[in-house]
């Protein structure tokens, strides 16, 4: 009997998900607003903490998209974007007619670096034109230098938006992720830890600027009784029915970081004797992640030739989803005429980087079928 695939990262129902989702077809809530957005938003405020507002949407991008225009970007603008990162951190910037400035990642995170952000910056305003955002993102759940990021925001005046889409759950200092942004974002895509289906939202540190976003999502109808609009409006407002699985999957949130950190345990201890494969894990303790995805980097070197991509073919092969790290941004044939600044980390990563099936509803089965492929695969 052939094996069933083995995903990278499937949705994982808690069961309670139907219950709400049955409540917004009893009720005929079945519009983008209703009983179960308001519940899920509250929901999401009381786990984050930290006095944050959270409008729940249609995709973390579209998030993405208002907390730029909530941030003041124009056509013609700046952002500075980390290179390494899924598209949909960088897609808004072109949306509103700016300019994308990408920067390096640092070797310990992944994410953003301070040094090559701090060069982007000067560089930048040497050439008469200060960045109006960053764009700083917590990769595979791992928390960005949160302190320095912040430092060097702070010292150029430059608004962070906080892409913290893989992130939900994973803390730097005891803090949440999503809170330390001038504007956060999350995502509730079908392979996030929680999964409304699709869907994201954005975090907001005043009720003004939620307000403001949720107004924007709904096509920025103003208040009268027909149909009036003084500005350029959005479709991005989550649906209620949407937000009802999200409500279901709030019930097993921290039990499902509890399984994917197990994954990630599970690799260190396949790897840790296997020389020249080296599982991405957290510097220190003041960052834990959620390890939405673990990754591990393979250096040829010390494989004796082994690959990252023969590592993903044979785990293909034995029907279980791997798959690369994210190809920074500034290779990517639509934003490589854009300005770059940093070496060669961001790149190196991709090269020898591999994501490996992570899901918090993996089974010892499917763990000892990963294993054995591994094994089998190194002893040739």
């Amino acid at each position: 009997m052939k094996n069933s695939k083995i995903w990278l990262s499937s949705p994982h129902m808690g069961g309670s998900e139907q219950k709400y989702v049955q409540q917004a077809f009893n009720t005929n809530w079945v519009a983008p607003l209703g009983p179960n957005v308001n519940g899920f938003e509250q929901d999401l405020e009381n786990y984050l903490g930290n006095e944050c507002y959270v409008g729940a949407l249609s995709s973390g991008t579209a998030a993405i998209h208002l907390g730029l225009i909530l941030l003041g970007v124009l056509a013609g603008d700046e952002v500075i974007c980390q290179s390494m990162t899924f598209s949909a951190s960088a897609n808004p910037i072109l949306y509103l007619g700016a300019t994308p400035v990408f920067v390096d990642s640092e070797s310990e995170t992944w994410n953003l670096c301070p040094i090559a952000l701090e060069e982007a910056i000067v560089d930048r305003m040497a050439k008469g034109k200060k960045p109006k955002a960053i764009i700083a993102v917590h990769l595979y759940g791992m928390p960005f230098r949160v302190a320095e990021i912040k430092a060097v925001a702070a010292k150029y005046q430059i608004p962070i938006l906080e892409d913290s889409a893989e992130a939900l759950g994973s803390r730097y200092k005891g803090k949440q992720c999503g809170t330390f942004g001038d504007i956060g974002i999350l995502s509730f895509n079908g392979n996030k830890i929680i999964t409304t289906s699709g869907g994201g939202a954005i975090v907001t540190p005043s009720k003004e600027l939620k307000d403001k976003a949720v107004f924007l999502a709904t096509q920025a109808r103003d208040n009268a009784p027909h149909y009036q609009h003084s500005e350029v409006g959005y479709n991005y407002r989550m649906s209620n029915i949407c937000a009802g699985i999200g409500r279901g999957q709030m019930e097993v949130l921290d039990a499902h970081i509890a399984l994917r950190r197990k994954m990630n345990d599970f690799y260190k201890e396949l790897f840790k004797d296997i020389e020249g494969i080296t599982v991405f894990d957290a510097p220190n303790t003041d960052y834990v992640s959620n390890h939405w995805l673990t990754a591990i980097v393979v250096d040829p070197e010390k494989t004796n030739g082994i690959t990252a991509e023969q590592i993903r073919l044979a785990l293909e092969a034995g029907d279980v989803e791997s798959r690369p790290l994210w190809k920074p941004m500034h290779l990517q044939p639509v934003f490589e005429a854009y300005p770059y600044y940093g070496k060669s980390i961001a790149q190196n990563l991709f090269e020898k980087g591999l994501c490996l099936p992570s899901g918090s509803n993996l089974t010892d089965e499917d763990r000892a079928r990963i294993q054995k492929l591994f094994l089998d695969f190194i002893k040739l």
